[in-house]
């Protein structure tokens, strides 16, 4: 969900030396009439799922496809927050203008109401996005470290 601090947790978890992709970044998503809405580019994501490498990878994001993936995933891991800290979180930040306009505060909060649910039904941890960073990412490091 958008201000659950996603973008924040990957930088961190990229400081500390894991691998991480944010398929919000151009390149890894594309827009589908068919799936209605942005949907994973699939060759890309299976190339990077492939690739060997010894360090956890996290990927962030949340498309439509996403679920084709999640056998290949160790972990599926919903961050959460309550609505009013969310918006409360993109009326604040300078480095993302997503979410600055009514209309797409009201698309949150609807993704809130909709998505989130679909999402917590599937996934294998949720984290309370409320809590400082570190804690947040240090609870990513956990949950990757104990499917490793």
């Amino acid at each position: 969900m958008s201000g659950t601090g996603k973008s924040t947790a990957l930088a961190e978890l990229a400081r500390r030396g894991f691998r991480t992709v944010d398929t919000d970044e151009p390149g890894w998503t594309r827009w589908s009439e068919r799936d209605g809405g942005c949907v994973w580019n699939e060759g890309r994501i299976r190339d990077l799922l492939d690739a060997q490498d010894d360090r956890s990878l996290y990927v962030s994001g949340t498309v439509s496809n996403q679920g084709r993936f999640y056998p290949q995933f160790d972990a599926i891991v919903l961050l959460s927050a309550p609505a009013g800290v969310l918006l409360q979180r993109i009326a604040g930040r300078t480095d993302n203008p997503y979410g600055q306009t009514p209309e797409e505060r009201g698309l949150i909060l609807q993704q809130v109401t909709e998505v989130e649910p679909l999402l917590r039904m599937t996934c294998t941890h949720e984290v309370d996005a409320t809590q400082p960073i570190r804690d947040v990412v240090d609870e990513l490091v956990d949950i990757g470290e104990q499917t490793m």
